[in-house]
């Protein structure tokens, strides 16, 4: 809903255009934009009058009113960049899908851009990177990703890209292939769950909660084999019944047809400790795979001749995705000086082209 972009274009100052798939978000990023407007011409206003005559003036909120642009439209990672927006899904919702750049070069007036996506969903990364890299108007990439068991992958049909492997070598590599479980896996917290585990906290049991519901769904529909059941607010506070009947009908089963209190779910119910165990020892490979996907990126940008560099950008327990892949047409070096002490242009950057390092 824009917040990302709205941080960019109002505290920043920076001309931000924000593509979302979904138009009625699109649209609500746009009314969120307005009640911001709103709310710095009160705090103008109210400046201006306890403020001495001399000193009053519009323009001096630390805040710029440069709201970003919003467009609805799919990104379609196989398509040239001046033609790079699919129609919004659902269609009909926002501005016409169009290149937001513009411009016969691929930009308005000639400038140059950089392309962010902060927990860019399974293959809406790739599909950045593949932008970035046939895209000259493009001079930089910020890519935070999420959702990594979206992400698609061999065997793939005709015409389209997978989202894992992107680069030759990690395609070479024997054993490369990531099933959905490792990359479902490789998308939770760690560092939090680790803080649960030592104070035990009673939030575990969802975890058993969800096994058991989730072999009833596959009992009662077996083609349900990763069924979307969202999350339960407060479900560690429920009755496992209580749980089920909000979960079932999310999966489109009804609750009265499936016993919920017999001694088969009792029974499972009573192996909280090895489900408990079971997520600890994935999760302890979790950051592997996560690894592995990451690099699989920052090599494929490597083989088209780019600078790039993975930076630990804050504290994982305030974000699990905290691993941030930063590439550029340009040397990185003095961009990157302080963000991270370890970075290097020996250690996870690439060597420029040839055509840059001699100019």
């Amino acid at each position: 809903q824009g917040h990302l972009s709205r941080f960019l274009a109002f505290g920043l100052g920076l001309s931000v255009t924000a593509v979302e798939a979904d138009g009625r978000l699109a649209r609500a990023a746009e009314r969120f934009d307005q009640e911001l407007l709103r709310e710095l011409g009160k705090t103008e206003v109210l400046q201006n009058k306890g403020a001495p005559r001399r000193r009053r003036n519009p323009t001096c909120h630390p805040l710029t009113p440069r709201a970003p642009r919003h467009v609805a439209g799919h990104l379609d990672p196989a398509a040239p960049w001046r033609e790079f927006l699919l129609p919004p899904d659902p269609p009909g919702l926002g501005p016409a899908a169009r290149n937001p750049l513009g411009g016969p070069g691929g930009c308005e007036e000639g400038a140059r851009v950089l392309v962010t996506g902060l927990h860019a969903c399974g293959d809406l990364s790739p599909a950045l990177l593949r932008h970035f890299a046939r895209s000259p108007a493009v001079a930089a990439l910020v890519s935070v990703p999420c959702c990594y068991m979206k992400l698609s992958t061999p065997p793939q049909p005709p015409g389209s890209l997978p989202g894992y492997p992107l680069s030759a070598w990690v395609a070479r590599l024997p054993g490369h292939q990531l099933s959905y479980r490792a990359r479902e896996a490789a998308c939770h917290a760690l560092e939090e769950y680790a803080g649960r585990l030592g104070n035990g906290n009673g939030c575990l049991r969802i975890h058993c909660y969800r096994a058991v519901l989730e072999t009833l769904i596959r009992a009662a529909d077996p083609g349900k084999k990763r069924p979307g059941v969202q999350t339960v607010k407060k479900a560690h506070a429920l009755t496992f019944p209580q749980y089920a009947r909000l979960g079932l009908p999310r999966v489109g089963l009804d609750p009265a047809a499936i016993p919920l209190d017999s001694e088969a779910v009792g029974a499972m119910l009573e192996q909280q400790q090895k489900v408990v165990a079971f997520f600890s020892l994935t999760l302890l490979l979790a950051p592997l795979v996560e690894t592995l996907i990451l690099l699989d990126r920052l090599l494929y940008l490597r083989e088209h001749g780019f600078q790039c560099a993975l930076l630990p950008l804050f504290d994982p327990r305030f974000s699990p995705r905290n691993l941030v892949l930063v590439a550029a047409r340009t040397p990185l070096g003095a961009t990157l000086l302080g963000l991270d002490g370890d970075s290097s242009e020996d250690e996870g950057v690439a060597e420029p082209p040839p055509a840059e390092r001699q100019s």
